[in-house]
């Protein structure tokens, strides 16, 4: 369980296609995000310019193309109470209009009914601002609002919107009017607000600040929104980085370690302006090896994400996916039994309970999550085990809902999901015998390896190698003072170093040359 002494650190991994973010909390692995680098995705956060495409009215919605193969789906009760006044600034913008006055003389009113029909607001064709709240999953599109927001660190901004919102986990009264009261007094003309947990005694000037970038942020998509009446992005959210950044830094977040210059500067940057002197928890990563397996997230990744994830002591979950629900079963395994059976079993419970919470982040499960929890005999911890759950869940930044273990032991969990389940395959085929089930003989491996090296010095002309291999073959080739690595660089007159990585398997190498390209 989390704790109030935990360390947080984020470990960023930049390469040429995607930017992976692992959370670290204590040296365990909590949280995993990719972004990917090559062209854009559908986001939560995303601002569009989208037309509607069919009105549902037996639904009481609407598709609408967003530039997706798949047209993104709209409730009319997602239009939100001021729809009119975005409608009317779509409209009515264009290149000569001054669209900060157009902007503050749009009235807000009259709101939209509750019980209103969408076939009465939107009609096909129409362009409409929207928002995607879900990405798309499956077969379904994305999730979109009209109600749009844009999130900061402590505040949320709220265009055409009547009202200043109050997080309810500032509990003193005097902050929260000292908030509002300052929050109410520089909001520009047609905005509300919501003040989030973290503006917690935060001073006029920071609140201030972040106000007016927010503002700078949603006027930028004004030029986009005036110039073109197609499909459009008008405006996308900050990085996965500094968006995981904005919604978890605080005084418990020890590192960002980050493996590329240009995203360190740019998370460096990003803490400056949301915690002004955090900033120097941002830390270029520099190793030899790659970030990931210096860390250990790969061998995390590894033993966490496979459909049977083991737990200490013989004990052990099942895990499976499918489009309806997630289901958990909890095993026992080969547990050492002790004389009292129902303690044991209540103690695996509880053991399981704490890797299944971390698994719902861990692999960003959504929907329904049913878990078939041992059988256990007394109401007593049967009670414990579900308080236990839910003070596991707290930390959970998806909004969730537990349910008591029924008689059966089975207990329901709903959890928000607004993208797909994170799945990666961790079963690999074997680079040897390419799923065949034969391999060269681990006795002549050296020997083969002895071959390549061969080739590449004297056929090659190459003179200074890096040999990558797994570490169960490393420590097989330069094990002892006349290491089979030793006697080839005496052999071959070469530089010849080693190095490991997980990545490979155990009797796969490769050889680099010294700029670090792999050679064939």
């Amino acid at each position: 369980m989390e704790t109030e002494n935990s360390v947080k650190d984020m470990v960023v991994n930049v390469t040429q296609s995607e930017v992976q973010l692992a959370l670290l909390e204590n040296g365990r692995l909590i949280e995993l995000n990719k972004e990917s680098s090559q062209g854009h995705t559908f986001t939560v956060g995303d601002i569009f310019l989208g037309r509607v495409k069919k009105i549902l009215p037996a639904l009481n919605a609407a598709f609408v193309d967003i530039g997706d193969e798949k047209e993104a789906f709209i409730h009319y009760l997602d239009l939100g109470l001021y729809f009119n006044a975005f409608d009317r600034f779509v409209r009515e913008s264009n290149p000569n209009t001054n669209l900060e006055k157009l902007f503050a003389r749009i009235p807000t009113g009259p709101a939209l009914p509750k019980e209103g029909r969408i076939e009465d607001v939107l009609k096909q064709g129409q362009m409409i601002l929207a928002q995607i709240t879900k990405e798309p999953i499956s077969t379904k599109g994305s999730r979109l609002t009209a109600e749009i927001s844009l999130a900061g660190r402590n505040i949320v901004l709220l265009p055409f919107a009547q009202k200043v919102s109050i997080s309810q986990k500032i509990g003193s009264e005097e902050e929260r009017r000292r908030l509002e009261s300052l929050v109410k007094s520089i909001l520009p003309k047609n905005y509300g607000a919501i003040i989030r947990t973290a503006a917690e005694g935060k001073t006029a000037a920071i609140l201030a600040g972040e106000l007016r970038s927010l503002i700078d942020k949603w006027k930028s998509a004004w030029t986009k929104l005036a110039k073109h009446k197609g499909v459009d992005l008008l405006l996308t959210e900050f990085s996965k980085t500094t968006v995981t950044l904005r919604d978890l830094l605080n005084d418990s977040f020890s590192n960002v370690y980050v493996n590329d210059e240009k995203a360190y500067e740019e998370i460096r940057d990003y803490i400056a302006v949301i915690s002004p002197g955090q900033e120097k928890i941002a830390k270029l990563y520099d190793g030899k090896e790659s970030i990931f397996d210096h860390f250990e997230v790969t061998r995390q990744i590894k033993s966490s994400f496979g459909k049977v994830v083991p737990l200490k002591q013989g004990a052990y979950l099942v895990i499976e996916t499918t489009e309806a629900l997630n289901v958990i079963d909890v095993n026992s395994g080969i547990r050492a039994k002790t004389t009292d059976q129902e303690e044991n079993t209540f103690e695996v419970n509880k053991l399981a309970a704490d890797e299944i919470a971390r698994q719902l982040r861990l692999r960003d499960m959504g929907g329904i999550v049913i878990v078939d929890f041992i059988d256990m005999e007394t109401q007593e911890h049967r009670n414990e085990l579900y308080k236990y759950m839910e003070e596991l869940l707290k930390k959970d930044r998806a909004k969730h809902n537990v349910l008591p273990l029924t008689k059966f032991g089975l207990m329901q969990i709903t959890r928000q999901r607004i993208r797909p389940v994170t799945q990666i395959e961790t079963a690999e085929t074997c680079p040897l015998c390419h799923g065949k089930g034969k391999i060269t003989s681990s006795a002549v491996i050296d020997e083969k390896i002895e071959e390549t090296l061969s080739y590449l010095v004297t056929e090659k002309n190459a003179r200074t190698l890096s040999l990558k291999v797994s570490p169960i073959l490393g420590a097989y080739l330069s094990r002892g003072f006349s290491s089979y690595v030793r006697k080839w660089k005496k052999k071959y007159r070469c530089r010849l170093s080693l190095t490991e990585s997980t990545d490979l398997g155990v009797l796969q190498y490769e050889f680099y040359d010294e700029k670090g390209e792999k050679l064939d």
